[in-house]
C-alpha cells in the first residue's frame, strides 16, 4: 500500500517566507508594479525588498525591468508565468490544508 503524503510537502519553500509571499501576492493582483509601489505595499525597506526580489528573480518567479523617466531610473517588477503557476499551486495547497471547499 502506498502512503499518501501530507499536502504540506507540496508547499513552495520560496513562498513560505512572509515577505516573498506578500510580494508575489501584490504582483498577482496588479500584474506589474514599480519597485516603490511594492516596497510601500509590503511595508519593507528598499534593501529588504532588493534581497527578496533577487531571490524571486533567481527562481524565475519575477522579471525585473529597468527604464528611465527623463533621467530618473525606474524599476518594474512583473510576475512571470512560472511565478504565477507557482503562486497558484501554493495557494491551492494552503486551501487544501485548511480544508477550504473552494480549493
Amino acid at each position: 500500500m502506498t502512503a499518501v503524503q501530507h499536502p504540506r510537502h507540496r508547499l513552495d519553500e520560496l513562498l513560505q517566507n512572509p515577505v516573498r509571499f506578500s510580494i508575489v501576492a501584490a504582483l498577482d493582483r496588479a500584474g506589474t508594479l514599480g519597485f516603490g509601489e511594492v516596497r510601500d505595499a509590503v511595508e519593507i525597506t528598499d534593501s529588504a525588498l532588493s534581497k527578496q526580489v533577487a531571490a524571486l528573480e533567481a527562481a524565475g518567479y519575477l522579471a525585473v525591468g529597468k527604464s528611465f523617466v527623463g533621467k530618473t531610473p525606474r524599476t518594474s517588477l512583473t510576475l512571470t508565468r512560472h511565478g504565477r503557476a507557482g503562486w497558484r499551486a501554493h495557494l491551492a495547497t494552503l486551501r487544501e490544508i485548511a480544508g477550504d471547499p473552494s480549493a
